[in-house]
């Protein structure tokens, strides 16, 4: 199961007189990643490398670096720690000593890395939708037990019947739904995957 970062992170250190600062949070879009480079890159540095990861989407860049050696490092980090939904810009400031390309890697990587391994983590759960049909009789044990599973309520429409829900909850928790919506109102309230009809 992949996490992502409880909250923003950041960690400094120096290596060979260059200052490295890496700056880490967690992100629910690209254009989420994007903000907080802008955020918090630091223009008189010497450079504010970055890269994000969400979901299928990632990008990274080594702004001015030799390429290869700062932001592919930097997603490398974040790959190898098993995060999603993670952005982290590592900015350096010059320090007189060339580091070559492979102490460029291990710089920019270490700083990252060690940046994410610090970081507090908040476990990523897969969520699915569900659609709930119950009698007007039943809705006091549903709201019950949909709070219980950590299902929220999306929509919620009314007809002569009764009451459709639409839910977000945990994939973990639909199967365990189920059963104590059947047990809690023998089986009027019917859980599905898949929209009604």
């Amino acid at each position: 199961m992949s996490a992502t970062l409880a909250h923003r992170a950041s960690h400094r250190q120096e290596i060979r007189h260059s200052r490295f600062l890496a700056q880490a949070a967690p992100i629910d879009s690209s254009d989420a990643a994007l903000a907080f480079i802008a955020e918090v890159a630091v223009a008189d540095a010497t450079h504010n490398c970055w890269a994000y990861r969400h979901g299928s989407e990632y990008r990274s860049s080594d702004d001015g670096e030799p390429a290869g050696t700062a932001g592919r490092p930097i997603l490398a980090a974040i790959d190898g720690q098993g995060l999603d939904r993670v952005v982290v810009v590592v900015t350096r400031w010059y320090g007189g000593v060339k580091l070559g390309a492979g102490g460029l890697v291990r710089a920019y990587g270490g700083t990252a890395a060690e940046c994410l391994r610090l970081a507090p983590r908040l476990p990523l759960t897969a969520m699915v939708t569900a659609w709930l049909q119950c009698p007007f009789e039943d809705l006091g044990s549903v709201h019950s037990a949909l709070a219980q599973h950590q299902a929220l309520k999306e929509q919620e429409d009314f007809d002569a019947h009764g009451a459709c829900l639409r839910l977000s909850l945990p994939a973990t928790e639909l199967d365990a739904l189920k059963t104590q919506l059947r047990d809690a109102t023998r089986n009027r309230v019917h859980l599905h995957e898949h929209p009604p009809t």
